[in-house]
Formats: C-alpha cells, structure tokens, sequence
C-alpha cells in the first residue's frame, strides 16, 4: 500500500501510525490493535503481556552501557474517539482511516485522525524497533478504553512496572509540559416515558453544523452545546405553543462536545412551529463564538406516528434540558485561566425499547468535593424531573509536584529543541497520569505531545513536523 505520509523522520515512526490508522481502534473495539502490538512485540524478542483488558506491557532492555540505570515508563493510550460528519459514510469498526497530508498537517477525510493518542502507539513501537539510539530499560503501557473512563489504566495490575519515572504523551501542544490534570466522573440520567395519542402535526427538527471539541480542554472556549442549544429552542418553542416531544438525540461521546442534535415534536401548527424555530434561532446565532458560525437549523415536516409522549414526560425531557448547569461552573482558585470545575451534557437519546430518554453527562474537577457535588446536583434534578441517575468511571486527578526532577529535565531539553521557554500546565482534561499515580505513588510523571488541534471531533490535525521534533524531544529525555 502506497504511504500517505511521505519524507518525514523516523520514517518508522509515520509508517507506524499509518498501519494503526489501519486498524479500527474505538473505544471497546481494541483487541485487533492489541494483538498487532503484542505480535510486533514477541516479534522483536522484547517482554511482552497482554492482559483482559487488552492493555499492553512491553519491556525494552536498555542499550549498551546503561543496564544498571532505573526503568523509565512510556505510557499512552490505544483507542481512539469515533466521530465523524454527518454525511460522512464510515464504519469504525470497520473501516480504517482515510489519512491526507495538506501543507504539513496530517487529517482523515470526514472522521476523526485519532492522533489523540495514535501518534503515543507510533512513538512506543518505534522505540521497539530500535530507533532511539540510547536509553535505558524502557517499559512501555499501552492502555484501553482511555476515551470512555480511563477504564484500562483502572484495571492494570501495576506489578509488573519497575520504573521510577514516567512519560505519558497523551498531550497536544508543543513546547509545553503538563504536570497535573482534573478527575472526572461520569453520569447517566433517565427519564421514563409515558405516551399518548398521536394529535396535532409532527415538526423535525435537526441542528448541524457546530465546532465541538474535547469536552475538557475546550470546555471554557464558549463553543456551543448542541443539546443544550436544542433544549433552548423547544423551551422557546413551548412558550408559544403546545410541544409534545416525540424523540430528542444528540452527541455520541460524553467527553466531547456535541455538535449535533435532532428533535421530532408534536404542535398543532408545524408550519406556525418551523418560523418560531427559525427566529429563535437568529436570536441565539448573535451569541455564537466564531468557530460556530456555520450552525444550521432546519425544520421539516414528519410522517405522523401513533403516539407521542404525554404533557408531563415533555415538560421533565425539557426540564433537564433547559435547567442542569453545562460547560464551565467554577474557575479554579489555585490557577489562575483554568477552569476548576465543569460539567458536559455529551448524549441524549430516546430510547424506544425501553421506554425512556437517557442523558449522559462528564464532570470534571481535581477536588473530589466538587466531584460529590455534581453527583448530588445531578441526583437533585433528577428526582425533580422524576428520573434516576447512575454514576460511573470515576478516576482521580493528578496534583502537581513541588519537586520533579523529570519536569526539569523536560525543561532543559525543550528550551534546546524549540529554542524558547517551555510552558509548565495543569490540564482540565483528565489524564491517566491520575490513576497510574494513584497505583504508583514514587512515579515522577510528565505529559507531553506534538502540535495537535481540534481532537475529538473530524477537524482533527497533526503537525508532522511537530512530530518530528516531539520524536527528538523523546530521544533527548532518554539520553544520559
């Protein structure tokens, strides 16, 4: 197969995350790319295990000269977040990636690239293979199911790690060194539904054409919340006449920012409903950040169905919609410019078989009391609106260290490669730096990455030249 990333150093490196890109790598769907590295692994006679979970563990022995040197950990994560556009045909766990070079930066047709965090698989086999000249024993974790609760990197059994220090590049800024991040849990809401006989006329409503993004790195950039957005419009809509909602979906990742939503209501008039939509919406459309500019709403007649769901069911569905905080709800008081604490309406769908409307929130914090907060506003709402809540995939943060002399060494190095001074960070996205750490208290950890944009949405990109630069940057760390 002819390569798409062509004239780039190592060239291992690029044709190792063009032949994951290959290989369907959702979340959930990860025994392929954990076979294929287990398979490079014994392959290269290097220490391998794979365990349940699918997550990888291979140990390199140090070159030449540097075997009585402690271990260092490289660490990122397998999966990938599976979006894509609307009129994008594409089966992820299926079909893999359509990658295109333009002007130096690596994107996949439609889709998301999964650079976050392919391009940390592509660094780790090609340090199996040999490419860095000097180092010491080397222990690389590939983890599972990153994107869906850092759910690999929670059920690892860490026993078999020897180092002392740690690199995880799951990071997307050059120059940049992030030294701590925020936990998060996650949280399902349900409504349960009643319906009765179909009357009036059925309206669609479909909302496209949003930015969205990483539900915790651009949380705070004032991007609009497709479902959010929905549940404005039908609130607007009911001021004015009867709505009785037949379905609502939106999203199809809590950790990213929805930049689609759809509805199906009942009104007596579509044709009256449509313009009131329509209004409603060049009211918001003033409020948009720039990235959003290219919302589209359109409203269209539907086919009339039996039933719809009854006046109470309605008015809990938009209940949540139009009251449950989303986006940032706390600055954080210990840094100045990040956002302590927020919550992301990612999903809700209308679940027919069941008879119930499911939203799927992710909160984030690095205080466990903000945390329990949200958990119990959230429980709060729920019992007002006459549904249940469940809370999942909790993981912890990851506190900054006083002394870290791995965060010095990064230092060093970055000033030499990028020629200026790095840039020390605490994310609000979650890490699994936080839990690695919780198992691994000694690890000293940093996070770091190439130039990448717009991840966890198809806009996704990569600097190739970046990668060059963070593959240099990587070998140096490892240098004596």
């Amino acid at each position: 197969m002819e390569r798409i990333i062509k004239n780039y150093s190592p060239d291992s490196l690029f044709g190792n995350f063009e032949e994951i890109s290959a290989i369907p790598r959702g979340s959930g769907n990860e025994a392929q790319i954990a076979a294929y590295i287990e398979e490079k692994a014994r392959a290269l006679g290097h220490f391998c295990v794979r365990d349940g979970a699918n997550n990888v563990f291979v140990r390199i022995a140090a070159t030449k000269g540097r075997e009585k040197e402690k271990a260092v950990l490289l660490q990122g994560h397998t999966d990938m977040v599976c979006e894509k556009n609307s009129d994008t045909e594409h089966d992820f766990l299926r079909d893999g990636l359509k990658l295109y070079v333009e002007n130096g930066i690596l994107r996949a047709r439609g889709t998301t690239l999964g650079a976050d965090n392919g391009i940390a698989v592509a660094v780790m086999l090609a340090l199996m293979e040999g490419e860095c000249d000097s180092h010491p024993t080397l222990e690389c974790l590939f983890t599972t199911d990153e994107e869906v609760g850092l759910l690999g990197a929670g059920s690892f059994d860490y026993s078999v790690v020897t180092a002392t220090k740690m690199i995880n590049m799951d990071s997307e800024e050059e120059g940049a060194v992030v030294v701590g991040c925020a936990g998060g849990v996650r949280s399902d809401m349900s409504i349960k539904c009643k319906t009765q006989t179909f009357r009036g006329e059925a309206l669609n409503i479909s909302l496209t054409g949003l930015f969205g993004g990483h539900s915790g790195e651009n949380i705070g950039s004032g991007r609009a919340n497709a479902i959010k957005l929905m549940g404005r419009i039908l609130l607007a809509l009911s001021a004015k006449m009867r709505v009785n909602v037949l379905s609502v979906s939106g999203g199809s990742k809590d950790n990213a920012i929805p930049r689609e939503a759809s509805a199906t209501v009942s009104v007596a008039n579509a044709e009256r409903a449509a313009k009131a939509v329509l209004a409603e919406v060049e009211r918001i459309r003033v409020e948009l950040v720039s990235e959003d500019e290219g919302l589209v709403v359109s409203c269209s007649i539907a086919d009339a169905p039996e039933h719809m769901l009854d006046a109470q069911t309605s008015r809990r569905i938009l209940g949540v919609l139009g009251c449950v905080q989303n986006g940032v709800i706390e600055m954080s008081n210990s840094v100045a410019g990040l956002v302590g604490f927020s919550r992301n309406l990612g999903i809700v769908r209308t679940d027919s078989e069941n008879g119930e409307v499911v939203f799927t929130f992710s909160s984030r914090s690095p205080l466990d009391s903000q945390l329990d907060a949200s958990i119990a506003s959230l429980d709060a709402l729920a019992a007002l609106c006459g549904g249940k809540t469940r809370h999942h995939s909790r993981y912890p943060g990851w506190s900054y260290a006083k002394r870290s002399p791995m965060r010095e060494k990064y230092i060093a190095a970055a000033r030499e490669i990028f020629g200026k001074e790095p840039t020390v960070r605490v994310l609000h996205a979650g890490l699994e730096c936080g839990i690695i750490k919780s198992r691994l208290p000694r690890l000293d950890i940093i996070s770091v990455g190439p130039d990448m944009k717009d991840i966890h949405s198809p806009d996704e990109q990569l600097d190739l030249r970046s990668c060059e630069r963070f593959w240099t940057l990587i070998c140096r760390l490892l240098a004596k």
